[in-house]
């Protein structure tokens, strides 16, 4: 039988003899680790966020760079095509001032056939007629250089578009036909610039 002064001995050496059970991941609760795996993928996703999101700033920067460029190639194109609007203008103007400048300058060459006809004292009737010729000549060539032909339709069918009649006489020749030329037409290049004074035939009355 044993004594009853032994027994706290055993109960207190059992509570000495008590483990202490250490805490592991294992050990914590299935909430706690959730939310912290959950916090950290969190993270992750932010800090992927934010570095695949653009910077707004510098596009916006790089943007009013662009606005400048495009807005000084603008204003480049728009003088440029200021210059080539007043060249162009200038250019017409002065073809239609200057049109019949090679035109004139031909012309002087007649002008001095007249002058040095006239200047001859004591001429004859023959020297005049002679001189009157050579300057017609030169008159002719001047318009042939420059396209002018004369419209001389005598004998040839009516034309309203290069003759104007003046007159309608009875004639042998079929009607509408160019009896007489009062004056001669000319045209330039197929242009009429002044049409023919003519005479034109009609049916004799029977």
């Amino acid at each position: 039988m044993q004594n009853s002064e032994d027994q706290p001995e055993t109960q207190d050496s059992q509570s000495n003899q008590t483990e202490t059970i250490p805490v592991t991941d294992e050990t914590v609760a299935p909430e706690v680790a959730a939310d912290a795996v959950e916090a950290s993928q969190t993270g992750q996703e932010e800090q992927t966020e934010q570095a695949t999101q653009p910077d707004f700033e510098q596009l916006l920067k790089e943007a009013e760079l662009r606005v400048v460029e495009h807005h000084d190639a603008w204003m480049r194109a728009k003088a440029e095509t200021e210059n080539i609007r007043k060249r162009a203008q200038s250019d017409v103007a002065n073809a239609h001032k200057y049109a019949v400048e090679g035109f004139s300058a031909e012309l002087l060459t007649v002008m001095d056939s007249l002058d040095a006809a006239l200047a001859v004292e004591n001429a004859t009737v023959e020297n005049y007629k002679n001189g009157m010729e050579l300057t017609l000549k030169q008159l002719t060539a001047v318009f042939d250089k420059f396209n002018i032909a004369v419209i001389n339709p005598q004998g040839e069918k009516f034309d309203p578009h290069q003759h104007q009649a003046m007159t309608a006489v009875e004639s042998e020749l079929a009607p509408n036909t160019v009896v007489q030329v009062m004056q001669k037409g000319y045209k330039l290049h197929d242009r009429v610039i002044r049409p023919a004074l003519v005479t034109v035939s009609k049916a004799q009355d029977t």
